[in-house]
Formats: structure tokens, sequence, C-alpha cells
């Protein structure tokens, strides 16, 4: 009995993982929106949809009200800084580049430190009812600095994905040439869908969830 609950906390803990990384890239991947504060809300918004996958992951009862509240309370120190970087935006040229930078790590720990809290809060039988902002909000604090850490290293990741080059023939000769962007982002796409098979099979996403993070990543392709 013992190691059935052992072994069902551990693919909870898994799944709780996946739907935080997945919501780390993609709030990363919203810091490009080049209109100033409009990526703030998008990350937001999808801040609210890893708190509701979090709830689904450990039978929560999932409250959008009591649900933005939260994320407003735990993040607003956060918010206040990314909201001033999303103004650099506003410069002509580059803005939106140098903009989509610096935000993409701010918001990538946030989303990290704001995951990890809700998944050590339902992880131990907590509800959105007991949830106590003031004890938490020093462990969100120490998982934002983490979190700057992991949105550093995903960010590398992404970038030597797109730094690697293919051999193609060219009558016959072979050529080093740089990879084809749209082909890395195809070539992404399909190994995370892969990879969400995999999870699926391996029962740690359900059908629901995995059609869902199919759609999105679809979408976003």
């Amino acid at each position: 009995m013992s190691n059935t609950t052992n072994n069902d906390k551990d693919q909870k803990s898994m799944h709780a993982d996946t739907v935080i990384k997945n919501h780390i890239v993609w709030a990363m991947g919203a810091s490009f929106i080049p209109l100033p504060v409009i990526d703030v809300f998008a990350v937001s918004g999808l801040q609210l949809d890893m708190v509701k996958g979090l709830c689904r992951v450990y039978d929560v009862n999932f409250s959008e009200t009591q649900g933005k509240a939260i994320v407003t309370t735990l993040t607003s120190s956060a918010l206040a800084r990314i909201g001033a970087r999303s103004l650099i935006k506003l410069v002509p040229g580059i803005g939106s580049l140098i903009g989509g930078v610096t935000l993409s790590v701010f918001n990538g720990a946030s989303t990290y430190a704001l995951g990890e809290v809700f998944k050590k809060h339902f992880s131990a039988g907590g509800t959105f009812l007991d949830f106590d902002t003031e004890r938490l909000k020093k462990y969100y604090r120490e998982k934002f600095e983490k979190g700057k850490k992991v949105a550093e290293q995903i960010k590398k990741e992404e970038e030597s994905k797109i730094k690697k080059t293919k051999k193609i023939n060219v009558d016959d000769v072979v050529v080093e040439a740089p990879a084809n962007m749209d082909e890395v982002v195809e070539s992404d796409v399909l190994k995370r869908l892969s990879e969400l098979g995999a999870l699926k099979k391996e029962g740690i996403i359900t059908d629901e969830e995995f059609e869902a993070m199919k759609k999105k990543l679809i979408d976003s392709f």
C-alpha cells in the first residue's frame, strides 16, 4: 500500500513538473509579443492556466476568482518589475528585441516560482481555502531566484537549437549551412509532440491534457 502511495505521489510530481515546464516555455515565448503591457497580460493568463493544470493533477477544485487573487498577491512585486521592463519595448528599432530578451527570463522565473508554490501547497493536501499567501510569499521569492537560473538554462537550450547546422548536398558536394529557422521550429514542435505522446503513454498526462497541449503547440506553430 505504501509503495502504491509513493508511486502515485511520484507520478503526480512528474506530471506537475511537466505542467510547470511547459508553461515556463510558453511564458518566455509570450515575452516577445511586441506590444508593451499586452505581453504581461498574456503571461498572467498562462500562469492562471498553469494553476488550473496543477489543480487537475492534484484533484483540487479550481476557482478562477481565488486563483487570480492568489496569483496577483504572490507575483505583485515581480509584476511591477516585469511591467517596467515591458516598457523597454517602446524604444524604437530594437526595443521589442531587448525587452523580450529581458522579460523572458523574468517571466520564466516568475512562472517557475508560482508553479512550485502551488505544487508544494497542493501536494501537501492544501486547497484554495487554506492558502496562506503571507507564508508562501517567502517560498515564492526563494523559488523566483532559482527560477532565473532555470529560465536561463531553458533560454540556452532553445538558442542552441537555432544555432545548430545541418548538412545539405549541392551537386553531390556536402555543404555546411545554417539551419533554416522554420525547420528548426518545426523540428522543435515535432519533438515536443513526441514527448507529449510519451507522457500520455506512460499515464503521466491524461488524453484531455494531451489534446489541449497538442493544440497549443500546433496553434503556436
